[in-house]
């Protein structure tokens, strides 16, 4: 995914930190009904963040990279706790807004990125979803563990999404053996700012552990919750 044209969620951000009046951004799927994500819930605060999110922010150290880093609360709280961060995101009106509240930020896709020597790199809100498929997250990861130091790790989070697909018995009604179940296609739309359509990749954790494994990387579970979990992965 290169640099949004369309900036739906990068102009919320930026109509919210201006106006701070209500707006939803409405996220799109061809699986499930409309997701509604409230420009404010991109600006909560520490004590507002899921556990899920607290965790992964505890287990940050050293310097930090921010994948897809949004409004920059997760940036922000890093920052006010002395720890050196960077965000990346692929939306101009974003990354426009973090550099406003002096946030080191570029707007750059993941994939082209090539600083290196990371102690952290935090991909939160699902930010492994990049990968776009299951069958691009072997080179996702190992673009990550290319822009850490030998003792670096990453930190992310999740869910496994199987649930979407049983039916009232606990039945499946899509074939798991097919296409991966939680490679996602969305449209992100905001006013009058839409996105094309992308993928966006969910993956349960036994698929991670697996592929990681497969390029050199640890991964332990640090918590799970309601089909989502953290977990952190280091070179072995």
């Amino acid at each position: 995914m290169k640099e949004l044209q369309n900036d739906p969620m990068g102009q919320a951000i930026l109509d919210y930190a201006k106006t701070n009046n209500e707006k939803n951004i409405i996220v799109t799927s061809e699986i499930c009904e409309d997701d509604i994500i409230p420009a404010s819930y991109l600006f909560r605060t520490y004590e507002n963040m899921p556990k899920t999110e607290r965790l992964a922010l505890s287990h940050c150290s050293g310097r930090v990279l921010d994948v897809g880093a949004a409004a920059g609360m997760h940036a922000q709280y890093l920052q006010s706790k002395g720890l050196d961060v960077v965000a990346i995101d692929i939306s101009p009106k974003a990354v426009e807004h973090l550099n406003s509240m002096d946030v080191n930020a570029e707007c750059i896709d993941f994939f082209d990125y090539e600083k290196k020597d990371y102690d952290t790199l935090l991909f939160l809100m699902n930010g492994l979803g990049i990968a776009g498929t299951l069958d691009n997250l072997s080179r996702t990861l190992i673009k990550a563990k290319s822009l850490l130091n030998e003792n670096g790790k990453i930190l992310c989070d999740s869910s496994d999404i199987k649930y979407l697909y049983e039916d009232e018995e606990g039945g499946m009604w899509v074939d798991l053996n097919t296409a991966y179940y939680g490679n996602f296609k969305f449209q992100m739309t905001y006013e009058e700012e839409q996105t094309d359509w992308f993928e966006w990749l969910y993956v349960d954790f036994d698929n991670l552990e697996t592929i990681a494994t497969k390029v050199g990387l640890k991964v332990v579970k640090l918590f799970e919750e309601d089909n989502q979990y953290l977990a952190e992965l280091t070179i072995i």
